[in-house]
């Protein structure tokens, strides 16, 4: 069981979650349990999924905010279970780091088929990124929402954890202008690079040594920016 694939089910739905972590084991994986967003998130931080099976109604946040949250430092396979059968609910989800989305009730097979399908995707990628980040005296750990310098916590908005965290999670690629807008602040802003300007500023005063002379956050004139992070 110690090389079985690790499948973390986040659902409040109690008799569901106890239906999959027993079908799911009998098939030879290991499977972890949460009944909130914040559970599910901890336990993924603490012990990273292979793949997360997620409800999008969850008593304390909604589904689409667990998956933001879990992009900003894995691409694990994340599967949307819902009552919600919109096109609507399922873009969104999809839009927000989803990789498949499967509508209750479902069938024993066909949610099997879809765990088979992610595992296949996992393992076509390239292995996964840490979720401690390290540029020079800056650490970031994108899974506990913490950033240092050196031995001091940096105390950073919550827009600016969220820039940082995008930036941070596609380090060493270049992000355009319209891709971290649409990310940070929803794909209304797209054209809005006036925030970007106000909020990169301010990150620097916090982050770099020399604001004006940034090792950490470069500007690609014209394009964007890319973060750059130790080896």
């Amino acid at each position: 069981m110690s090389n079985s694939p690790h499948i973390l089910v986040v659902d409040d739905e109690l008799q569901i979650q106890r239906a999959i972590r027993t079908i799911l084991t009998e098939k030879g994986f290991k499977v972890s349990t949460a009944s909130s967003g914040n559970e599910g998130l901890t336990l993924a931080a603490a012990n990273v999924p292979d793949i997360v099976i997620l409800d999008l109604g969850l008593p304390d946040m909604d589904g689409a905010e667990v998956c933001v949250r879990l992009r900003e430092w894995t691409q694990c396979p994340i599967i949307i279970l819902s009552v919600r059968d919109s096109e609507r609910d399922k873009v969104s989800a999809l839009d927000k780091g989803a990789d498949d989305y499967l509508t209750k009730p479902f069938g024993i097979e066909e949610l099997l088929a879809r765990v088979r399908v992610a595992l296949r995707h996992a393992a076509s990628q390239p292995g996964p990124q840490s979720k401690v980040v390290k540029a020079g005296q800056l650490t970031i750990d994108l899974a506990w929402h913490v950033v240092k310098l050196g031995e001091d916590e940096v105390k950073l908005t919550g827009t600016e954890y969220k820039l940082l965290a995008y930036l941070a999670g596609n380090r060493g690629r270049v992000l355009t202008h319209q891709s971290i807008l649409s990310h940070v602040w929803g794909p209304a802003d797209a054209d809005h690079t006036e925030y970007l300007r106000v909020y990169m500023r301010q990150l620097r005063k916090k982050l770099e040594l020399d604001p004006e002379r940034p090792r950490y956050i470069l500007t690609e004139p014209g394009i964007g920016y890319r973060f750059i992070a130790d080896e």
